[in-house]
């Protein structure tokens, strides 16, 4: 079953932790032994797996793209955020994430991280937890 998490970011560059949403449909989908799916439909926006505890890496990974990818700097693309899909493609659209004994599997560092880079906007995530038994014979 594909699951469908809405968003409001707040800002123009942000990373909005969603661990916490991703493990709630995991736990609820009753996969034991698996993989969860985590995409994003935006063109604009991205996905990434990276620290949490210490929240200035975050920061310092959105800064970062923001100073390898300025806005504004003489893009074609005429609608003012060349910058946003850019930085898009950098991060991905989706990431795996390993579900053993009904929970995603993640170090203990780590966080699942809707980026966006073109807010503020609401936005959508997909999530599909797939149980690996039923490739199994």
């Amino acid at each position: 079953m594909l699951h469908e998490l809405s968003l409001r970011t707040r800002a123009r560059n942000e990373m909005v932790d969603i661990t916490a949403e991703v493990r709630t449909i995991v736990s609820k989908s009753g996969v034991e032994e698996g993989v969860c799916h985590v995409f994003v439909p935006h063109t604009t926006a991205g996905i990434t797996v990276n620290e949490k505890a210490d929240p200035d890496v975050a920061r310092d990974l959105r800064d970062a793209l923001s100073r390898l990818v300025p806005e504004g700097e003489g893009y074609r693309h005429a609608e003012g955020n060349a910058d946003a899909h850019v930085k898009s493609t950098l991060t991905g659209i989706s990431a795996f994430v390993p579900v053993s004994a009904g929970d995603a599997v993640l170090g203990t560092w780590q966080a699942i991280f809707f980026c966006e880079f073109d807010g503020p906007r609401t936005r959508r995530c997909f999530v599909r937890v797939i149980d690996c038994r039923a490739y199994h014979g």
